[in-house]
């Protein structure tokens, strides 16, 4: 298992979030069905995301970028902590394309070492309750060449409410180089548009171990 070396963690504002549950976690995993095509769209043309290719969705919420991968021919399994999320993407999805649903967290992925060949996690990470562990995590479960994508909008410092959910330049700057020290390579940090969202995206390649 990789270890991420001691060091200043990114500050997630919003990684104590008491997550998605209940009737307000049905309202939000619906308001996620949609709208979500132009991020999907933009993480598999920056991945180069393959047909037969093991992807992971960490923190997929409903599912509508899982979807729009597996409908691009990968192996897709679904992450997220919020059982609402899942059944509601498990509703969604049916038996109509190769989507894995399963329950947890960044911190304690519930799959194999080696297990993947990509892990994309979209507007999620800024939640994660323990950012290091989430990389080192991510780290663990990809093979050889395997890569990371992380996906968050832009905000401003000092934002507050909805508005702050994202990052921040400098949080975007302090991710990558807790990959770096986790030691991932070919990290970068870049600026898109996805539909009206401006967007930060980090891109890192695992190593062999």
């Amino acid at each position: 298992m990789a270890v991420v070396p001691p060091g200043p963690t990114v500050p997630n504002h919003h990684g104590d979030h008491p997550g998605f549950a209940g009737p307000s976690g049905v309202v939000a995993a619906v308001s996620m069905l949609v709208g979500r095509d132009p991020t999907a769209r933009l993480a598999a043309q920056l991945t180069e995301l393959s047909p037969g290719e093991r992807l992971v969705d960490l923190g997929c919420g409903p599912g509508a970028a899982a979807r729009a991968a597996a409908r691009r021919g990968a192996e897709v399994v679904g992450v997220d902590p919020a059982p609402v999320m899942l059944k509601v993407g498990g509703l969604v999805t049916r038996r109509s394309l190769p989507v894995r649903f399963v329950e947890g967290s960044a911190e304690a992925l519930p799959l194999d070492d080696d297990s993947a060949d990509v892990v994309w996690s979209l507007a999620s990470v800024h939640h994660w309750a323990d950012v290091g562990a989430g990389v080192a995590e991510v780290r663990r479960v990809l093979g050889r060449d395997g890569r990371l994508l992380v996906v968050e909008r832009r905000v401003q410092p000092g934002a507050t409410g909805l508005a702050s959910h994202g990052w921040t330049n400098e949080q975007a700057d302090q991710f990558a180089d807790l990959c770096r020290r986790a030691g991932f390579g070919g990290v970068r940090v870049d600026r898109h548009r996805a539909g009206r969202r401006a967007l930060w995206s980090v891109q890192a390649v695992a190593p062999a171990p």
